[in-house]
């Protein structure tokens, strides 16, 4: 059997890698998501399992020293750490994982699994950016402040990455994504 691949998804808040990694998903049904673990409460409408596995900061710490997450990181007060067995066993099956993480857990799976292929999602600019994170009416001006200012550190990393794809418009980047993958992992 084929060995899968691993596959690494990030960028700033806001620039849109959850519906393109849904997007891809409902594309390509073989893809597999990983589920991470946070210490964060669930908004509404999330699942346990399914969206996270919300967990405790304690069994979130119990997790690290068990070496149980391939990468982890804190963001926004939270800790946030993809678990490793399920990612393990799904490329042991021969399935694509795809990780949707932040930079910091990106650089340690960089360490950790050099084979990854990795994706930077760009926005088209800041000023867009900060649209898109005002529409989602979901954070205070101080959060969205917060998030730009991380946004500008992200976004000077992307050199780091395999790959950047601009998110401009959802189907160009798409395809620029899917082009990567299908070409460069066969």
């Amino acid at each position: 059997m084929k060995k899968g691949k691993l596959i690494v998804v990030t960028g700033p808040s806001g620039v849109g890698k959850g519906t393109l990694v849904r997007s891809l998903l409902e594309r390509h049904r073989d893809l597999y998501l990983s589920v991470s673990a946070t210490t964060r409460a669930p908004r509404r409408g999330e699942i346990d399992g399914k969206h996270y596995y919300f967990v405790s900061r304690p069994q979130f710490q119990e997790m690290i020293a068990a070496n149980e997450l391939l990468e982890w990181a804190e963001f926004a007060g939270n800790l946030y750490g993809t678990p490793r067995r399920p990612v393990e066993a799904q490329i042991d099956q021969g399935r694509w994982v795809l990780l949707e993480i932040e930079l910091v857990g990106a650089r340690q799976i960089r360490a950790n699994f050099p084979e990854a292929l990795r994706l930077f999602i760009l926005p088209p600019s800041m000023s867009e950016l900060e649209r898109r994170l005002r529409n989602r009416s979901s954070d205070s001006a101080t959060a969205i402040a917060l998030r730009l200012d991380r946004a500008t550190e992200e976004i000077a990393a992307a050199s780091e990455f395999d790959f950047q794809v601009i998110n401009d418009d959802l189907e160009t980047a798409l395809k620029n994504i899917e082009a990567v993958l299908f070409a460069r992992c066969p």
